[in-house]
């Protein structure tokens, strides 16, 4: 009995045709919205779970307030100096302290010019190795750079497959920075951080040198004592810095960041933005709920005589309405799918036209069964219940009116 409500549904919709397309155009976009934004969503937040990666949990990151977007300190409104280094170091808690320099900085190689971001390495051996370990990074050819490689550089994995040069970049190459020559002596193994697939390790010695660099810093690295004190020793720096400056809380110049803390604010702002990106969908699938509400009464007054001829011949009210359900389930389980389906593409063009735009595959799409089924599953309701009250309706026909109409 239930197959031949299936097929009797079935029909019922093929013969409506463009009409039951139309009627899951709601469903469609806001299935297509909540699974390709989650997806992306999803996939940003494991990127970005990637870079807070390269930084240890024993680890804080102290850095100028910026005005722009770029590497730490570029438009800093106030720069770091070895003041501040040294007023690090002073604090109880703080094991080492090591000064970074990051800066972007005119590329040339194979006549093709463009532009990189440079990071600094320690002067000293033991800092060194501690910047290796903290960015969590290994050569995949060559070497690592060591601090007395004055006028040699080693590159992240990108340069190693990128054709922008138009020639490859090996072991061995000779490139120009800021017009003064280099050799490349390594190429670091492709991260889960795009920042050390693009960067340029060089000398703390020759990047002051090449760039005019004085007493300034970009980022200071903190590493604590007691890893479980951390945040204390932040609040310590934050506290002191706060001091040595004369400012007041809230309007610092300067950020202390651990990467539990900067990752919590991250996943904070995803979530919400997919919590509104849900509630937006939420409304598409609303209005595609009503939009099959109206096609199933306009159903019932198509085919009030079918369903008259249907009691006469022995159809008992509840067969009418199980028919109604089934066929707005159906409406509402196929536009789930179909948006699903359509959700999913959009997420990878997206993705493919956002890592084809920068340069480096940082957007991917997180393919979540849970979130596939619970769509479709709910797409399904939304049709289910968006179908009763035209089912009931239909069931309640007096035989001899209907069959009169």
């Amino acid at each position: 009995m239930l197959s031949d409500y299936f097929s009797l549904a079935l029909g019922n919709l093929k013969h409506r045709g463009i009409r039951s397309w139309l009627t899951m155009l709601g469903i469609f976009i806001g299935i297509a919205a909540v699974v390709s934004l989650i997806s992306l969503g999803q996939g940003l937040q494991t990127a970005i779970t990637g870079q807070f990666s390269t930084l240890s949990v024993d680890k804080l990151v102290v850095q100028s307030a910026s005005t722009d977007f770029g590497p730490p300190g570029t438009f800093a409104v106030r720069k770091l100096t070895s003041h501040d280094v040294d007023l690090i170091k002073s604090i109880q808690g703080v094991k080492d302290v090591i000064p970074r320099l990051l800066r972007i900085a005119k590329i040339e190689y194979n006549k093709v010019a463009s532009f990189g971001y440079l990071g600094s390495l320690p002067d000293n051996q033991p800092q060194a190795d501690l910047v290796y370990e903290s960015m969590n990074v290994k050569s995949s050819s060559g070497r690592l750079l060591k601090p007395d490689d004055y006028g040699k550089v080693v590159l992240g994995s990108n340069y190693a497959k990128t054709d922008s040069f138009g020639k490859p970049l090996r072991v061995g190459s000779k490139l120009k920075i800021q017009d003064k020559d280099f050799e490349v002596v390594g190429i670091l193994k492709e991260s889960s951080s795009f920042q050390v697939n693009l960067v340029i390790l060089m000398t703390e010695r020759d990047m002051k040198s090449l760039l005019n660099i004085g007493d300034e810093v970009d980022m200071i690295v903190v590493q604590v004592t007691n890893k479980d004190q951390i945040n204390d020793v932040a609040t310590n720096i934050e506290n002191k810095m706060r001091k040595d400056r004369k400012e007041k809380v809230g309007e610092e110049d300067f950020s202390v960041q651990s990467p539990e803390k900067a990752l919590g604010a991250v996943n904070t702002i995803l979530n919400i933005i997919n919590l509104i990106v849900s509630g937006i969908a939420a409304i598409s699938l609303l209005v595609g709920g009503i939009g099959i509400m109206n096609t199933m009464y306009t159903s019932v007054l198509e085919r009030t005589k079918e369903i008259g001829v249907m009691k006469a011949v022995g159809g008992q009210n509840k067969d009418i309405l199980s028919i109604f359900l089934i066929e707005s389930a159906l409406l509402g389980l196929v536009g789930g799918i179909v948006g699903a389906l359509i959700g999913l593409a959009l997420a990878f063009i997206a993705a493919a036209g956002a890592n084809a735009a920068l340069g480096v595959t940082i957007m991917t799409v997180q393919l979540s069964w849970p979130l596939l089924i619970a769509s479709v599953g709910f797409s399904l309701v939304i049709g289910l219940l968006s179908g009763i009250l035209p089912a009931i309706q239909a069931s309640k026909l007096n035989i001899v009116d209907a069959i009169r109409k």
